[in-house]
């Protein structure tokens, strides 16, 4: 017995591999669990295809459609759910320990927008010189970021060192 070549999307009349199957026409009507064979020549004889739309029911379900426009149909849903999907970026703000106030404040409100736009954050905060030796100032300051946005955000990833940088990740509650 040689096997249909294996194509994706919905079986269809030859491809459909149980013997009964339930059968609704192209009005929405059911018309009850038939032989797949005589539900292939009714859809014939109105000019279109059997098209297996739930396999996974007992009996499965099968439905008198033109496969090409239901193909077409399922595609361009996919592509319309794949456009209307927002990806999440991970946008990156850069400080040093020894931050001013009012540039701190500039800071804050970029991560601000870029939390309200639903993005993560993740706070650099990087180290000079002799400032490693300091690191309790860039544990205060990555505590008070932490603070400014806990309403809007939670903690994703907890500070810690990596070279002479302190990463906090924060993402949108």
């Amino acid at each position: 017995m040689m096997t249909p070549p294996v194509k994706s999307g919905p079986r269809y009349n030859n491809m459909i591999q149980s013997d009964k199957v339930r059968v609704i026409d192209e009005n929405g009507e059911n018309l009850g669990v038939m032989y797949t064979r005589e539900a292939i020549e009714q859809a014939a004889d109105v000019g279109l295809d059997l098209v297996e739309v739930s396999p996974n029911a007992d009996p499965p379900v099968c439905k008198f459609l033109d496969v090409g426009k239901y193909r077409y149909e399922a595609q361009k849903k996919a592509n319309a759910a794949r456009k209307t999907q927002k990806t999440q970026e991970i946008k990156e703000i850069k400080m040093r320990p020894n931050i001013d106030d009012h540039d701190y404040e500039t800071k804050m409100r970029n991560v601000n927008r870029f939390i309200g736009d639903g993005d993560k954050v993740k706070v650099t905060l990087r180290f000079r010189g002799r400032e490693l030796s300091h690191q309790q100032l860039g544990m205060n300051l990555l505590r008070r970021v932490q603070e400014d946005v806990a309403e809007i955000a939670k903690v994703e990833a907890y500070p810690r060192m990596e070279g002479r940088q302190m990463l906090m990740v924060l993402a949108p509650k």
